[in-house]
């Protein structure tokens, strides 16, 4: 390929764009979408590093290569890059393809353009609001603001300056050497994006007072207050809590309304992290498991996991009308943010972020929410749980599983006990032996293109698989195959 001639130039030739583009997109199609979703074909395809480098000459060069070679290069990538649409992709908490979720995607990007003005971008910043009106209703507001983040870590960030700054907005001028120091609260279950968050915002990873969880992964509402309590007594002021709804290894939910009346009496900003979560606010049948999010000053929401919108589709939604997001970060940039525009410049909603460019985030989600509804939307989740359900009921009937814990949420976490080791419980090495399983049959998945599931230890909880139950065209044949493949995987083990 290297030695090829160079690929004209297509400036200004539509008939050779129109052509590459066709093409492309023929190879979307067949190798990314109908292949990529078929169970007939594998999830990924294995390499190791230094070989992945070599099939996909990855080398930058002074000469353009032909269509021809370029379409071989999408080809390549499609062929080795992991399928995360496909059924038997368990792996992360988000996966499936959603097909009008994709066609949104794919103007996006056609249309390549910046989410901060109405002059560029008025579709989307009218599309914009419109879908987060529709989040915030179903938190349980009626008015509030809100922005898509580029990520729930980036939400949860947003959430703990924004705290910071309603209590000192002094802050965002004269910088740390105005504050006290501060604490914020969020259980030993939380994501990591809070503690990576303290840090970044230069509030440091000692300010986070990790709040005690029960067997089940909850937040304890009693030890809040008690910590908070200690706070203060060490001189630190209290500013926020970090709760969880839907936590990431066993998908807890934090009771809301019990960490909402230690905030309110305690005057703290509430934040919920229901990235993985939120989507239940859905299902009439599950959405008592958020009960009390609409007390929340502020919520993280990734409709890119469980609804299936496609990474990236963040949003950080807030009960406050004041304009707190443009107050806290702000900077009326002139070249911009002209305020003698021909239009209402609040349309201008680039200065809520920290960003200058933002992609456009909503089309995707608006445009599946189109076509599905409410109600489809609310089967799609209601049918993961039905999924869930069906998978521990067949881990109960066989040998050789072992659940961690009944699962209230769509992560099902459980221990396969190879036959070396059933009946053996009682042996002192038994925990370190098992612990050991899941990285091996993990390899072995892999390196087939069978399946993909991930695997962790958790707190005194040697290595066990936590299977997320996500993905819209999951059938029970799914979950049939997904222990059956781990019976044949782990039979010599």
């Amino acid at each position: 390929m290297a030695d090829s001639e160079a690929l004209p130039s297509l400036a200004g030739d539509s008939v050779a764009v129109e052509a590459l583009l066709r093409a492309v997109f023929g190879v979307v199609v067949d190798e990314a979408i109908q292949k990529g979703t078929s169970a007939s074909q594998k999830v990924c395809e294995w390499k190791e590093p230094e070989e992945l480098k070599q099939l996909l000459d990855l080398e930058l060069r002074s000469q353009g290569e032909s269509q021809e070679q370029i379409l071989e290069r999408c080809r390549a990538v499609i062929r080795y890059s992991v399928k995360t649409g496909h059924p038997r992709f368990f792996n992360q908490l988000f996966s499936g393809l959603d097909p009008h979720a994709l066609a949104g995607r794919i103007i996006t990007e056609s249309l390549n353009t910046s989410q901060y003005t109405y002059e560029i971008a008025p579709v989307f910043v009218l599309m914009e609001e419109e879908v987060l009106r529709k989040l915030r209703a179903l938190v349980g507001w009626s008015s509030g603001d809100g922005i898509f983040c580029p990520g729930g870590s980036i939400s949860n960030m947003y959430a703990v300056n924004l705290a910071r700054y309603q209590r000192y907005p002094d802050c965002k001028q004269r910088g740390l050497r105005t504050l006290p120091p501060l604490a914020l609260f969020t259980s030993k279950e939380c994501h990591y994006s809070i503690q990576k968050g303290a840090a970044f915002l230069g509030l440091g990873t000692d300010s986070v007072r990790v709040v005690k969880a029960d067997e089940r992964g909850k937040m304890v509402p009693d030890d809040l207050e008690r910590q908070i309590g200690m706070a203060e007594a060490e001189g630190a002021v209290p500013f926020l809590v970090s709760a969880t709804s839907g936590t990431t290894v066993l998908g807890a939910f934090d009771p809301l309304e019990a960490i909402a009346d230690v905030c309110q009496r305690h005057g703290l900003w509430l934040h919920v992290d229901a990235a993985w979560g939120g989507s239940v606010l859905l299902s009439q049948t599950h959405r008592h498991l958020l009960d009390g999010i609409q007390r929340a000053d502020s919520v993280a929401w990734n409709p890119h996991k469980l609804l299936a919108a496609g990474l990236q589709c963040s949003a950080l939604l807030l009960q406050d009308s004041s304009n707190l997001l443009k107050r806290c970060h702000g900077s009326q940039a002139s070249y911009l943010f002209q305020q003698d525009k021909f239009y209402d410049v609040a349309l201008d909603t680039g200065d809520k972020v920290v960003q200058c460019g933002r992609r456009v985030d909503c089309l995707k989600l608006w445009l599946m929410w189109k076509a599905q509804g409410d109600q489809g939307l609310e089967r799609r989740i209601d049918q993961a749980f039905a999924l869930a359900r069906y998978l521990v009921e067949e881990i109960k009937k066989r040998e050789g599983l072992e659940l961690v814990m009944e699962p209230e949420f769509l992560n099902v976490c459980f221990w396969f006990v190879p036959p070396s080791l059933r009946g053996k419980q009682d042996s002192p090495d038994y925990h370190q032996r098992l612990s050991k399983v899941a990285p091996v049959l993990k390899e072995r998945m892999v390196k087939e293109g069978s399946m993909m599931i991930g695997y962790q230890p958790h707190g005194p909880r040697g290595n066990f698989f936590r299977v997320v139950v996500a993905n819209p065209a999951l059938t029970c044949a799914d979950m049939d195959f997904l222990l059956n493949e781990l019976e044949r995987l782990g039979q010599d083990l």
